[in-house]
């Protein structure tokens, strides 16, 4: 029998969710809800065949529908998701997957108690490019991580109800934590407000560093104030390093074999650095459209009582992570342990 989906939200994100979720065999995709009705017009113009509602509580008590996918503001999340997972619904909600680690730990006890898939969109998990980097970390390619440093700017898009720092990092945190499997020790942040809505100051800029067990470093930048489109992203490892530049058509995924080595020398308190500077290769990398894998994993895992790549585990990861930054950025910087948050 079919997996019978519903949308919630059909604003940015929620169109690609419909699009996506259409492809996938054993999925039958029903209605979208959205508070704009010039929104679901568009949703029943390009696909005719969805019901269409303004009630998001309409569709989380329909009995027709198996599963949800939240696509709406992060406010929204929690209450979307908590309501669906209480009538008996699986989940897939957009990153982030809730404003407060204290949500998130709740969805997740109540995905568990109720025996339903919780899986948060990471989508940038399910493209080829960070597979196959996760790939070459695990069979020891990369050697011992040194560090993680990731760029992700642009100018716009606006967002009106969180920050550069929610709205960005959760990529690049989902990213980190599912390549390098090390726990997060502390997070530090500073940002710059350049824009209001209303009284309330939203940081356009931000930069995170993360300190991980075993002396790994990771550095985010973010910023909607760039005149460039940036995504790269720098992985070090003691044999060999990648860059991961999304925007790279034909090779997003370089590999270096470069480095340096330590030689002590017999005189004491002396050392040599050298240098190692080989080859680069990129590696053939699926092409499959990442969302289409999203959904179609969501799908099995709905089927099957799998647990999700990026189940709610995942995402309370990437929430933690949100939270010390943005405690951080409050108090200009401070270090904030995570056993604190």
């Amino acid at each position: 029998m079919a997996i019978r989906v519903g949308v919630i939200g059909y604003g940015y994100w929620g169109p690609n969710l419909v699009r996506n979720f259409a492809k996938v065999d054993e999925c039958q995709i029903i209605a979208v809800a959205d508070v704009s009705p010039k929104r679901l017009q568009i949703a029943q113009k390009q696909h005719p065949f969805l019901e269409a509602t303004t009630s998001a509580d309409e569709l989380i008590k329909r009995t027709d529908i198996d599963a949800l996918a939240i696509a709406t503001p992060v406010a929204t999340h929690y209450a979307l998701a908590k309501s669906a997972l209480e009538h008996g619904k699986h989940v897939l909600v957009e990153k982030p997957l809730t404003e407060k680690v204290s949500q998130a730990c709740e969805l997740i006890e109540l995905a568990n108690r109720h025996k339903k898939t919780l899986m948060v969109d990471h989508t940038f998990i399910y493209s080829g490019a960070v597979r196959k980097i996760k790939e070459l970390i695990t069979q020891g390619e990369i050697g011992d991580i040194y560090y993680f440093d990731s760029v992700r700017v642009n100018l716009g898009l606006f967002q009106h109800d969180v920050n550069v720092l929610w709205d960005l990092c959760p990529h690049d945190f989902s990213i980190m934590s599912y390549l390098i499997e090390k726990e997060p020790i502390s997070v530090s942040a500073i940002g710059a407000s350049h824009i209001h809505y209303g009284n309330k100051p939203l940081e356009s800029v931000a930069y995170v560093t993360v300190q991980l067990e075993g002396g790994i470093l990771a550095h985010f930048h973010v910023n909607w104030l760039s005149p460039v489109k940036i995504r790269r992203t720098l992985i070090g490892g003691s044999k060999k390093m990648i860059v991961y530049d999304h925007l790279d058509p034909d090779n997003q995924v370089k590999v270096y074999d470069k480095g340096v080595e330590v030689a002590t020398s017999e005189e004491r308190y002396q050392a040599l650095i050298q240098y190692r500077t080989g080859d680069m290769y990129a590696p053939k990398l699926d092409q499959t459209e990442p969302l289409e894998l999203v959904c179609k994993h969501f799908v099995e895992c709905v089927r099957t009582g799998k647990t999700p790549l990026t189940d709610g585990e995942a995402g309370l990861k990437v929430v933690r992570l949100l939270e010390a930054a943005q405690q951080s950025l409050q108090f200009a910087g401070a270090v904030v342990k995570l056993d604190d948050t």
